[in-house]
């Protein structure tokens, strides 16, 4: 079954490590990592911790291994998908 939502919780220490493995759903910015909106139901990019928007279904199953990927080598553990 394929990953249907994925955010980042607080404490992201801008590593880049998801967006090296991950680079279609993860953005690292300023202040935190975000998904981006192109891969969301809702468009909007942000860490998704609040609208916890499902990603487009038709993109779910070609994103899993990037996302679980860039789960595992988070150092500070924030990126938590369902």
């Amino acid at each position: 079954m394929a990953i249907k939502m994925v955010w980042i919780e607080e404490g992201c220490i801008l590593c880049h490590a998801c967006d090296s493995e991950c680079p279609d759903v993860f953005a690292v910015g300023d202040e935190s990592c975000r998904i981006k909106g192109a891969v969301r139901e809702d468009a909007a990019e942000d860490e998704n911790r609040e609208s916890r928007s499902p990603l487009k279904a038709e993109l779910r199953a070609s994103l899993e291994a990037g996302i679980t990927a860039a789960a595992s080598t988070c150092p500070v553990e924030v990126i938590k998908y369902e």
